[in-house]
């Protein structure tokens, strides 16, 4: 079960934004990768948290930037033209960590 929830969190995270760039955003496919890539860095949340890494702990509703309310700006971004591929990487980002939550 835990080689499971390593490939569907880590595939959602790396896998999906390839598929994502590939099919939606193939005329600037490396930018549009790379961005939706970035979304991982929200995890610099994680730093406030003691310990760091928990890998029994569920991120969603834990971490600042992993709240319901930031989740919420995040779904809005997507719906704005100029943010929308930021906002698809955070959506994405919570996908993946909202999947590893239903495995524990």
């Amino acid at each position: 079960m835990e080689v499971l929830r390593f490939i569907a969190h880590y595939g959602i995270h790396f896998i999906l934004p390839i598929g994502i760039a590939f099919f939606f955003y193939k005329s600037s496919f490396k930018n549009s990768l790379f961005i939706l890539w970035a979304g991982i860095l929200i995890d610099i949340d994680h730093l406030l948290a003691d310990p760091i890494f928990d890998s029994m702990r569920c991120s969603i509703g834990f971490h600042p930037l992993h709240s319901y309310w930031m989740i919420g700006i995040y779904l809005l971004l997507v719906f704005i033209p100029k943010t929308r591929l930021i906002g698809l990487a955070l959506c994405i980002h919570i996908l993946a960590d909202a999947m590893d939550c239903l495995f524990l």
